[in-house]
């Protein structure tokens, strides 16, 4: 039996990967291979605590698990003392654009602000705040004053934590909404503090609207975004946090751009965010992108078809398929094995007895029958995907936990069963998943 899942976890695993979506909470319950990939990236993350930065492409097919292991760093990142920021690119929401698609992104990054004590996002007010109350225990912990001198010497720590920004590009406009956010805490002006989150958010849709609410002739807009996270993630170590990971998903978006000029334009700005992690020209900031092999790998729509991108993130000569460098700019992820399926699904199988409080109703040959069939259905070889497993998993499982007048066999029916042998008998179907065997 599988190590105690809290209910309401549970619930949410069984639910979402029902509904082809990852779950954001409980993935460690049921995380099955990855071990290498995790471990390389978490080396990363490391590397940006210790102030440098990096860049890296998830690559691999639909249902391949992309989204979950972005997931499972995103968790592990967060409760490690990190923010995160995550964001799926779109038709509205894209590096550069015409219609402010840059900005859009900037604005769903800024607004999936998440920490551990925040995980589902919004924790911009509470990074602040915490920022504040740091500040405050600082000077409380060096020196007795109270009253006016104590904000003063308060005020004094601000203006030094933002003069430390000053010299980054856009960091004196950054640094002048931060004392401003210091001054509206101090003043308790709840409509001060609003305006400058809705600054940082980019949200203001001119400069003149920004100069008359705060004083601060500067907005985001889709040219500048980039160079506004970096002063973040610098700000970020300022506050208390260990760095900032900035997690992007569907990159195939950007691949199903029609106009070439545009496509060429998104992958320019890749370029430079590549460009500047690489040469040192960041600090504690990490991105993570995923997308499909094709929208990488195309040389005629995907990143691939700018060749400045292309050059830079080919493969060497010496790695093959079974032989990976994981600290590459791309690590691809191969499907998970048939034994690996068969333990995530012995996980999801005493997940789903938990939750509904029963004695779990699939032995160890019913699973090898669930895989046998799921493994042998037509074209399964080249199209079959995690995913789809784990959803078959559990509507039979749902179906056999509502009618327990059922079995497995009656379920998906001997014919299938027959179909899915491939004429092997018993002997030779455990021959195949003999290392599950106890």
């Amino acid at each position: 039996m599988a190590n105690q899942v809290p209910t309401r976890i549970a619930h949410i695993l069984i639910n979402a990967l029902k509904g082809g979506v990852v779950p954001r909470v409980g993935l460690e319950y049921i995380t099955v291979g990855r071990a290498q990939e995790i471990a390389s990236i978490l080396h990363q993350i490391e590397m940006i605590e210790q102030g440098s930065a990096s860049f890296q492409f998830i690559v691999g097919k639909y249902g391949s698990g992309k989204s979950f292991l972005l997931q499972t760093i995103r968790n592990y990142a967060a409760a490690k003392g990190f923010v995160v920021a995550d964001a799926d690119l779109s038709p509205e929401r894209r590096f550069a654009g015409t219609k402010g698609q840059g900005l859009a992104t900037y604005k769903e990054l800024i607004q999936n602000l998440s920490t551990k004590s925040k995980p589902d996002g919004g924790a911009l007010p509470l990074i602040l705040e915490k920022w504040i109350s740091g500040i405050q225990a600082a000077v409380k912990a060096g020196s007795d004053t109270t009253g006016e001198e104590f904000d003063s010497l308060v005020e004094k720590k601000i203006y030094a934590v933002a003069g430390s920004l000053e010299g980054m590009v856009n960091g004196f406009e950054f640094a002048k909404a931060v004392v401003t956010y210091w001054k509206a805490y101090q003043q308790n002006d709840p409509i001060l503090k609003s305006n400058v989150l809705k600054w940082f958010r980019g949200e203001y849709p001119s400069r003149k609207e920004a100069k008359a609410d705060l004083d601060i002739n500067f907005i985001v807009h889709d040219e500048n975004w980039y160079d506004f996270l970096k002063v973040f993630a610098v700000f970020l170590v300022g506050a208390g946090y260990k760095g900032m990971l900035v997690i992007i998903d569907e990159l195939v978006n950007l691949f199903k751009i029609p106009n070439s000029i545009t496509r060429a334009n998104n992958y320019e700005k890749i370029l430079t965010l590549y460009n500047d992690v690489l040469q040192g020209k960041a600090q504690h900031i990490g991105f993570l992108m995923a997308g499909t092999p094709q929208c990488i790998e195309d040389k005629y729509k995907g990143i691939f078809s700018y060749e400045a991108l292309r050059s830079r993130l080919a493969e060497g000569h010496f790695a093959t398929a079974e032989i990976k460098d994981l600290s590459a700019p791309i690590i691809r992820l191969q499907m998970l094995t048939q034994e690996e399926m068969y333990i995530l699904v012995e996980k999801l199988r005493d997940i789903h007895a938990q939750l509904y409080n029963y004695a779990p109703l699939l032995g160890h040959d019913d699973l090898l029958y669930f895989l046998t069939v799921e493994y042998n259905r037509v074209g399964a070889d080249t199209h079959i995907t995690p995913r789809e497993i784990i959803r078959d998993f559990i509507e039979l499982t749902n179906i056999l936990h509502q009618n327990p007048q059922l079995s497995v066999a009656g379920i998906l029916g001997n014919n299938s069963f027959a179909m899915a042998r491939g004429g092997l008998s018993d002997e030779e179907i455990h021959s195949e998943f003999q290392e599950f065997e106890v």
